[in-house]
């Protein structure tokens, strides 16, 4: 649906250029959500901006359906971006028009009859749930419902492709999660493409299917999401992953610990699988539980455990082979004392 090959974004400024996207190239197909995170900065918001030509890129192409956005005439810019929807993290509505207007609004300009407009702004609001909302202001709304306007709002034209730039980073953890379920409720039920840009790891746990990690205005890495949680690569990739999946034992819980520390990943269905207990009957070693956790990466179980292993030095490695075997990931965190 979306492809972007060698994007490049260069700003002329008083002190010299500066590469705002540094030869990005990424590809989301028809249907998904495709995050794209980064820390301030890292170019995010310049990439989105490009892929509906809000910023013009220095080099390279925007192909959006097929269709390449940097070939067209500004006439048939204004129209491709009809099925191009966009939300930000500001809302950006009309402070004096009502929630009715704010959404008509888009509609009025893309030439849609008086008649049908109102019918149009019904469904959306009942799409956003905001139906006793159509005649209020944005003062009289609380942040989220605010942004559900917005989103009604780049909804009204039918939009094949939906994009999100920082769409939830001014909202409260709760209502964060509300955005969220209509986004994914969004592409579900109507099929529209998404993309979010997002500094939260948490945002792309929630509902990517895919994600990719970008670094002074390139992606470093990308992939699918369970495989970038699962298994990171770069460095700043997996200090993102640590916001979600890390826990730090305390110094003296170690230091109290004399077998064979362990760390182990379960992915998948192997999350609810006996692993541990098989090996605790299998071979003659005891084990201690010392942290545990369980994520859901759009739904797919990935769980982290961290345990004790304690027996002969020949049981414990026997029992570590069961586990490298079973698993994933076994990694050897304090060898025995």
């Amino acid at each position: 649906m979306i492809k972007v090959e060698k994007v490049s974004k260069i700003y002329e400024t008083k002190s010299g250029q500066v590469v705002g996207v540094d030869n990005v190239s990424l590809e989301v197909p028809k249907g998904e959500i495709y995050g794209i995170v980064g820390y301030s900065g890292a170019g995010k918001s310049s990439l989105i901006r490009c892929m509906n030509i809000l910023e013009r890129p220095t080099s390279g192409k925007v192909l959006v359906d097929g269709v390449n956005l940097l070939e067209l005439s500004p006439k048939k810019l204004r129209e491709a971006r009809q099925s191009i929807g966009m939300i930000f993290q500001g809302f950006y509505l009309a402070s004096a028009k009502t929630v009715f207007d704010n959404i008509a609004f888009a509609l009025k300009a893309a030439g849609v009859a008086p008649s049908q407009r109102k019918k149009r702004v019904e469904e959306l609001l009942e799409l956003v749930g905001l139906t006793d909302k159509i005649n209020d202001y944005p003062a009289q709304l609380s942040g989220g419902q605010k942004q559900r306007v917005s989103i009604a709002r780049a909804l009204a034209n039918n939009p094949k492709v939906l994009l999100c730039d920082e769409a939830t980073s001014a909202l409260d953890p709760s209502t964060t999660k509300s955005i969220l379920q209509l986004l994914k409720k969004i592409n579900q039920e109507l099929g529209i493409t998404i993309v979010l840009i997002t500094h939260e790891m948490e945002v792309v746990k929630e509902i990517c299917d895919t994600c990719a990690v970008m670094q002074d205005g390139r992606i470093i890495e990308q992939g699918p999401s369970y495989n970038i949680f699962a298994n990171p690569q770069e460095e700043l990739t997996k200090q993102f992953i640590d916001t979600i999946l890390n826990f730090d034992l305390p110094a003296k819980l170690l230091e109290a610990c004399k077998g064979t520390i362990l760390q182990l990943q379960f992915r998948g269905n192997l999350a609810s699988d006996a692993v541990v207990s098989d090996m605790l009957q299998k071979f003659q070693v005891s084990g201690n539980i010392l942290h545990g956790k369980v994520e859901y990466i759009k739904e797919t179980p990935l769980g982290i455990f961290i345990m004790e292993l304690l027996g002969e030095t020949e049981e414990v490695a026997s029992a570590k082979q069961y586990l490298e075997e079973r698993l994933k990931q076994v990694e050897v965190i304090q060898h025995a004392r």
